[in-house]
């Protein structure tokens, strides 16, 4: 009996220890991840996050949930306030939440179109795409864009839906730590897997709100600088920037904040709100007036 408590305890020990070991590991290619390529993981106050991080990982081991929160503050730091760590489970099950199709209606002429967030997969994406390109007309007076309480997620099926109103151009580009990286709207159309249909040249009106984030701010930047298009509504969530995942021994996937979105007029935007160039509780009211005064004859 005395032995069997021995080897027990010794177990034990072993695999505190073996936990230990792992927690580690975890937080040492967090950090590791968030150093190369986290978008502010430069300067003082990052060194001193990062070590402050190294100096207690010497100190004891830790547990997961430890090793998670000190992960946590250092990415606060490292990626800012749109980076976030992606559970295991939330991996697994691929939980990246709920979106809805978006919707067309015709309104005299003007096309309404509403943009919820997108988190589906490819085949889900071009059925979002579809679901607008089907339904726009050959003539329209106009275009409102309904991107209020758009959250974000895959901005490709976003873009693509709407890309008869941008030029086929570069249309935003993202600033990292490596430089800048252009996205232009054949980059967008191939990487959804549609053709490419006949532009539309007409005044574009776009509606924002507090909600309207991420991959909802891209969307907008893209019409940045571009004749004809206002902006209707309230300033926007203030998270234009790029994320991407990286995976952790955990299972988990790290999601950090790795660049700015750069509008073609040179703008750059992160995390601050972009503000609408007409600011009023009536945005769907007001942006269809503007569209109607532009002029009266269909646009092709």
């Amino acid at each position: 009996m005395r032995y069997t408590k021995i080897a027990f305890v010794l177990a034990a020990v072993l695999l505190f220890v073996a936990c230990g070991d792992a927690n580690e590991r975890y937080v040492r290619k967090a950090v590791k991840i968030m150093d190369r390529n986290g978008l502010y993981a430069q300067g003082e106050q990052w060194e001193a996050a990062k070590s402050e991080v190294l100096v207690a990982l010497k100190a004891h081991p830790v547990s997961h949930e430890e090793a998670v929160e000190m992960v946590q503050q250092a990415l606060k730091v490292a990626g800012g306030k749109h980076s976030f760590i992606m559970s295991a489970d939330e991996v697994v099950s691929n939980d990246t939440g709920t979106w809805a199709m978006p919707s067309v209606e015709l309104c005299d002429g003007i096309a309404v179109i509403k943009l919820p967030a997108f988190s589906g997969n490819d085949s889900d994406g071009r059925r979002y795409v579809a679901t607008v390109l089907e339904a726009l007309p050959d003539q329209l007076k106009g275009v409102v864009i309904d991107l209020r309480n758009n959250r974000g997620g895959n901005m490709y099926p976003m873009i693509a839906a709407v890309h008869r109103f941008l030029p086929d151009d570069n249309i935003l580009s993202f600033r990292s730590r490596k430089g800048m990286q252009p996205i232009s709207s054949d980059f967008v159309i191939n990487s959804v897997g549609i053709e490419r249909q006949a532009p539309i040249e007409c005044p574009v009106a776009i509606l924002t709100n507090e909600w309207t984030a991420s991959s909802g701010e891209a969307l907008l930047i893209c019409f940045r600088g571009l004749g004809k298009v206002r902006v209707f509504g309230s300033p926007t969530a203030g998270y234009a920037s790029a994320n991407m995942p990286f995976p952790l021994p955990d299972g988990s996937k790290l999601v950090l904040t790795t660049g700015c979105d750069v509008a073609r007029t040179g703008e750059e935007f992160c995390d601050d709100p972009i503000a609408p160039d007409i600011a009023t509780d009536t945005p769907m009211e007001d942006a269809l007036m503007w569209v109607g005064s532009q002029q009266t004859t269909h646009c092709r």
